[in-house]
C-alpha cells in the first residue's frame, strides 16, 4: 500500500506484532503476581493442604469479603501508626544525618553508638515502651519510628561524608566556609542516598508497627492477625498479611515516584532509557 501526500510517495509502516505492541514492562508485576496466586492454589489443591496450614487464594480472599469491616478499620490503623512513625523517622533521621555528616569527629564518635542502637531487637524494646506509655497506638507509632529512621540516618550521614576532598579543596581556595560547603555541595550531593533510604524505611516501619500491634496494641492488623491465629483462623492471618502487602507496596511506589520526581537529576542515563 502506497500513501501519497503532494507529489511524494511513501510507504506505510507495517503495523507492528500484537506482542511488540503490549509493554511488557508494566504488564509484569500483574502477571507474576497471578502466576504466584494460581500457583499457590494449584499447590493446595494438589497437595491437599487443610486451610488451618496454609489456606488456598480462594479461602482468603473469601476471608477477605466475609471480615471486610474488621480487616479495613485494622488496615487504616496499622497505616496510621506506620505513616505517623515514618514521618517522625523522616524528620529525625534528616537532622541527626546532618548532624553526623557535620564532621568527621561527631561522625566517628556517634556512628558506632548508632550501630550498637540498631542492633538491639525492636521488640525487645516494646515491653518498655508500654510501661512508659501504656498499650496503644503510641508504642505502634515508637516502634515503627525506632526501626525505620537508622536507614535513613546512615543515609544521609554517608551522602555528606563522602563529600571529594578534591571538591572540598577547591571550595575552600575560593574562599567558602564549611557552612557553604554543607548547603551547597554536601546537602544536595546526599539528598539521593536520602530520598532512597525512604523506600527501605517505609517497609521497616510496617515491620514495627505489627509487631508492636501484635503485643501491645488492641487495634491494627498485627492485633487482629494475633487474635484470628489464637482463634485457628489461618485464612483471616492470611488475609491481613496480603493486606500489609497492598499497603507496603502502595508506599514503597509512593516513595519510589517521590525519588524520581525529587532526584531524576542524579539518574539522568536510567530516565532516559
Amino acid at each position: 500500500m502506497i500513501i501519497v501526500t503532494g507529489n511524494t510517495a511513501a510507504p506505510a509502516s507495517p503495523a507492528k506484532p500484537l506482542a511488540q505492541r503490549i509493554n511488557w514492562v508494566t504488564l509484569a508485576p500483574w502477571l507474576y503476581t497471578i502466576g504466584l496466586f494460581v500457583l499457590w492454589e494449584l499447590l493446595v489443591i494438589v497437595l491437599q493442604t487443610p486451610p488451618t496450614i496454609l489456606p488456598a487464594p480462594s479461602r482468603v480472599f473469601q476471608a477477605i469479603v466475609q471480615y471486610w469491616s474488621p480487616i479495613w478499620k485494622n488496615s487504616l490503623q496499622t497505616l496510621y501508626t506506620t505513616t505517623v512513625g515514618f514521618a517522625i523517622a523522616v524528620v529525625a533521621g534528616l537532622a541527626i544525618g546532618l548532624f553526623i555528616g557535620w564532621s568527621k569527629a561527631i561522625y566517628a564518635g556517634l556512628y558506632p553508638l548508632m550501630i550498637g542502637f540498631n542492633a538491639i531487637p525492636k521488640v525487645a524494646l516494646v515491653p518498655i515502651l508500654v510501661i512508659w506509655f501504656g498499650i496503644g497506638a503510641v508504642p505502634a507509632i515508637l516502634t515503627a519510628f525506632l526501626i525505620s529512621f537508622f536507614p535513613i540516618v546512615v543515609n544521609v550521614a554517608t551522602g555528606l561524608a563522602t563529600i571529594e576532598p578534591e571538591t572540598e579543596d577547591v571550595l575552600r581556595a575560593l574562599g567558602a566556609k564549611k557552612l557553604d560547603i554543607m548547603l551547597k555541595v554536601g546537602i544536595p550531593r546526599s539528598m539521593p542516598y536520602f530520598f532512597g533510604s525512604l523506600k527501605v524505611a517505609i517497609t521497616l516501619a510496617f515491620v514495627g508497627s505489627v509487631v508492636s500491634e501484635t503485643v501491645a496494641s488492641n487495634y491494627g492488623l498485627g492485633n487482629m492477625m494475633s487474635s484470628a491465629q489464637s482463634q485457628f483462623n489461618v485464612p483471616l492471618v492470611f488475609a491481613g498479611l496480603l493486606m500489609l502487602a497492598v499497603e507496603g507496596i502502595a508506599m514503597y511506589a509512593l516513595m519510589a515516584w517521590i525519588e524520581r520526581r525529587m532526584t531524576g537529576w542524579a539518574h539522568r542515563s536510567t530516565m532516559s532509557q
